[in-house]
Parts: structure tokens; C-alpha cells; sequence
């Protein structure tokens, strides 16, 4: 299966044209020809396929076939705030397998202990388009550009919070927590954790503390443990 990731493409339309880019990949690395088959997927949910109508290397024409309308759409909304890692190589891992596991939203929080203050949401959302190019997911997940902790807790956000911390005092277990097919909000902090004074906001703000067990996980492990889980506790 040879799959394009192609955001603006109108299901209403039967003829769409590669970007240049997926042009000279289809058609001078994949070297495909007149005729080949390939699959599209819009971010939105709609997965197409298609048949090449004019293999041009920078602008190759395509014949809509079909269209699948929420094409394995999540029976759950899965957003979580993380701390970028001072070594980005560990965030771009947790958003690859985040997106290949499950997710529809990721911000990226500055904490007080925040060891990386920016990061760069371009080359971070071509890994995930990467992600679900290779789990073959129709729908991309949003990723947020950086903001502070205080100005995440002041948005709105309908459904269940979590904060997930190891400083002493009274946690819950994320799967005695979690309303099936709801939608969830789940901050994870920075390698040194959340300031008690974070975490007492937190909680004012309608945040429960969760345990993701009794291992002291690093913060993209800690991510992807919440992620597998709300996936895990919400499957069909």
C-alpha cells in the first residue's frame, strides 16, 4: 500500500493533484506509473483511494475512487500536556508512538523546572504525519504550540483532568478514574516534576493526581504509559 498524507484535499472533488513533494516520491522513488493504486489520508479522518491519472514527478494528477468517511475513528479524546525533554530526541520518540498507539491532541507545557523552554512544532509535526502515514491512522494529531503550565489550567477544557506527579500524598489509579469513551486531559512534567505550588494549582483547577505505577519513569515513558493506558482501557 502506497499511502500520501494530503490535508487539503476535498473529498467533493474527483481529481486531486500531488504536492511536489509527494510527486517526485511517487513517482521517482516509489516509480509509480499510470494506473498504480494508491491510498490518501486528510488528517480529518477521510481515508481515499486512488488511481494516478498523469504520473508527472512535480505534479502528478490523481482520479478519486472511493472514500471512507472517519475512517477508524476513535471511540475517545485523548489530550496530553507534556514538558518537552531537554533531549529532543526523547519527545520525538513519545510523539511517534503516541500517534502510532493513539492520540488526538499533545501541548507542550514550561514549567517551572522545565529544562527545554521551545521546540520546534514544524519539524515535530513531520514526525508524527510520518507516524500516521506508518500506523495508517486518518486522523493527524493536533500538536500545540509551547505554553506556560498557568496558561494551559486557565483554558477550558470539558471532560476528565488528571496531573500526574511524584511528590508524597493521596494518588489514584488511572484505570479506577477513567469514564470509558469520554475525553481526557493529562499533564505530565518536566525530568525534576511539578513544584508542590504547580500541583496545589493543578488541583484547583480540577485536576485529580494519578500513580502510572511505582516506577519513577522519565517523562516521555511517563507519557506514553498514560497514553497506553487510556487506549488500552478504552478499546472495544
Amino acid at each position: 500500500m502506497q499511502l500520501f498524507y494530503t490535508p487539503d484535499i476535498d473529498a467533493s472533488h474527483p481529481q486531486y493533484f500531488l504536492s511536489e513533494e509527494e510527486s517526485k516520491h511517487a513517482i521517482r522513488v516509489l516509480r509509480l506509473e499510470v494506473g498504480n493504486e494508491v491510498q490518501l489520508i486528510d488528517g480529518r479522518g477521510g481515508f481515499y483511494t486512488a488511481l494516478i491519472h498523469d504520473a508527472h514527478p512535480k505534479r502528478t494528477i490523481l482520479k478519486i475512487t472511493s472514500v471512507i468517511a472517519e475512517f477508524d475513528k476513535r471511540n475517545h479524546y485523548l489530550h496530553i500536556a507534556v514538558a518537552p525533554t531537554k533531549n529532543i530526541e526523547r519527545l520525538e520518540w513519545f510523539l511517534e508512538k503516541a500517534t502510532e498507539i493513539g492520540i488526538d491532541e499533545v501541548s507542550l507545557i514550561i514549567t517551572q523546572r522545565s529544562e527545554r523552554k521551545e521546540a520546534k512544532v514544524e519539524r515535530l509535526n513531520k514526525i508524527i504525519t510520518a507516524a500516521i502515514k506508518q500506523s495508517l491512522k486518518a486522523y493527524h494529531p493536533v500538536l500545540n504550540e509551547p505554553l506556560t503550565l498557568n496558561q494551559l489550567l486557565d483554558k477550558p477544557f470539558e471532560g476528565q483532568k488528571f496531573i500526574a506527579h511524584c511528590e508524597p500524598g493521596e494518588k489514584f489509579n488511572l484505570k479506577d478514574e477513567i469514564t470509558p469513551q469520554g475525553r481526557y486531559l493529562i499533564l505530565i512534567g518536566p525530568e525534576g516534576d511539578f513544584t508542590p505550588a504547580e500541583i496545589d494549582k493543578a488541583l484547583h483547577n480540577g485536576f485529580k493526581p494519578i500513580s502510572l505505577g511505582t516506577s519513577r519513569l522519565r517523562t516521555e515513558t511517563a507519557a506514553l504509559e498514560a497514553c497506553f493506558e487510556v487506549n488500552f482501557l478504552n478499546r472495544v
